[in-house]
Order: structure tokens, then sequence, then C-alpha cells
């Protein structure tokens, strides 16, 4: 078995295609220590888990033409090969079940979340390494170098990715992440408990639950007192979201309830194509239910 791979690795196999970051099937396949072939199977047996904002395809040239630019060997298929956004890859992470793919699904997602975290402080989508592949080096790189040195990376990752035990910092960072809504905010659960309406209830704004798993006279003797939330039935998520305001979609890969129980992420997507297409086909969902 091949020695977890660092951060600095994972990094170098993360490529900006169509203004998207994306990682190769066959570079996933050397992470998770399987063969190519297995990943695009998982791809192919799970068809309803990777729509094409997941994935998509590149041809044998587009794939050698990548891989020349950072002087990497070139592979073989002329069927071409599968790129992975970031919802791929974590997708892909829930198929391929085993200790390495856990412990390997967490360093890249740790990975995307601190590269995201920079970008967030910087108009330009590329990470360092592509900014100097693009000639966008001076102002640029000033302010990216400024960045590693005024965050700490272990804060970053911590103040996303929650480990086993640390039930305060997640209620904490779900609070924050609530605390941002000014108009709405839609919540997609489908173990929706006691414990996420005992947060909601405070909150003087407008709340969409979507789950497909409430109890019934939870949710009674809620709306009796409270008039803030109304509870949706909806049983076409697995992964729970959070929408703020139309505008910001977060995914948590633990359900509300069990958050800090084990080891998750919770993250923001900033991908704007991804945003959009996802928040509006939600509102479609939630129009034809109401």
């Amino acid at each position: 078995m091949n020695e977890i791979i660092n951060t600095e690795e994972v990094v170098n196999m993360i490529h900006v295609l169509k203004g998207v970051e994306v990682m190769l099937d066959t570079d996933l396949a050397k992470l998770y220590n399987v063969e190519t072939k297995r990943i695009n199977e998982a791809v192919k047996n799970n068809p309803e888990r990777f729509p094409q904002r997941y994935i998509f395809r590149i041809s044998e040239d587009e794939y050698n033409s990548l891989k020349s630019k950072i002087s990497t060997s070139k592979g073989g298929s002329r069927k071409g090969h599968t790129a992975f956004t970031e919802q791929g890859v974590y997708m892909l992470a829930t198929i391929l079940k085993s200790k390495i793919a856990t412990e390997v699904s967490i360093r890249i997602m740790d990975t995307f979340v601190k590269m995201r975290h920079y970008i967030n402080f910087n108009k330009y989508i590329l990470p360092y390494k592509f900014l100097l592949l693009e000639n966008k080096v001076d102002e640029n790189t000033r302010k990216i170098d400024e960045l590693f040195n005024k965050f700490n990376p272990k804060d970053i990752v911590k103040s996303c990715v929650i480990y086993k035990g640390e039930l305060y910092d997640a209620f904490s960072l779900f609070m924050d992440i609530l605390g941002k809504a000014k108009r709405k905010i839609t919540i997609i659960d489908n173990y929706a408990s006691k414990e996420l309406f005992d947060m909601l209830k405070n909150f003087k704004i407008d709340v969409i639950v979507v789950s497909k798993n409430v109890d019934e006279n939870l949710r009674k003797r809620y709306e009796s007192q409270y008039k803030n939330v109304k509870v949706l039935f909806n049983d076409d998520y697995h992964d729970r979201f959070i929408v703020i305001d139309n505008k910001r979609l977060y995914v948590s890969g633990a359900s509300f309830k069990d958050m800090g129980k084990g080891c998750f992420a919770l993250y923001e997507i900033t991908t704007d194509d991804v945003k959009k297409h996802f928040i509006g086909e939600l509102n479609k969902k939630i129009s034809n239910i109401i």
C-alpha cells in the first residue's frame, strides 16, 4: 500500500480545465492505490451520482497536453480520461470504501478547502502553481505569498474539517454559516431532527427544511409555536446542503444531528455554474412541492 501522500503532492494533481479545478482519473487511481479502470467503473456503475457538473471526459490529446505542461509521464488510453470536479471527487470517495480511501479522501478535501480559502481572498481562481504557468505572477504572486504568511493552514482546515469529538466546534461552525443569512435559509437534511429545529427556532427569517424523514409529531408541535420554518418532504438528495439567501451553497458530509460525532467536512461550493445550477434546480423542486 502506498503511503498517504502529502498536501503538496495533492496540489500537483489538481488542474484547471474549462475554468474548473479538477483531478484526473489516473491521478486519483494512484492516490487510492487502485487501477484507473476501477475509478471509471465506479462512475459507470453509479451514473446517478455523477451528473455532468461533477465529471467530464477529456481526449487523450488533451490529457497528454496537460501532463506535458507539468513534465510528468503521459498516460495511454484511446478512449480518453475522466476529469473529476471537487464535488465529483467527494462523490467518488463515498463509493470507494476502504481505510486508504477514507484517509486519502480527507487529505484531498483538506487540500481543496485550503486552496479555496486562499482563492476567496484573490480575484483569480488559479492557485499559486497555475499562476506561474499562466505567467500571471507579479502582483498576484505577492498577494498569495502574503496570504500564506498571514493564515495558518491548520486553522483554515480546522474551520471546515471537523474531527471526531469536536461537538462544539461543529455546532459553532454550523451556526456561523446560518448567521450569514439575511433573508432566507434552505437546509437539505434527510434526517432532520429535534436538534436541528432547536438550532433554528430563534432565527427571524424564512427557513425551509427539505427532508425525507421528519417526525410528524415533532413538526406539528414546532409549527404550533414557531412560524419561521417550513418543512418540505423530498428524497432526491443524498448529502446535506445549506443554501444561504439563494446565493451561497454549503455541503456537509454529516447529518446536522450527528455533527462532531465523527470526522467530516463542511465546506462552501464556490464554482459559479455548479452553484447556480444546484440552487436553480432546488428552487424548482421547492416550487413544485409548495
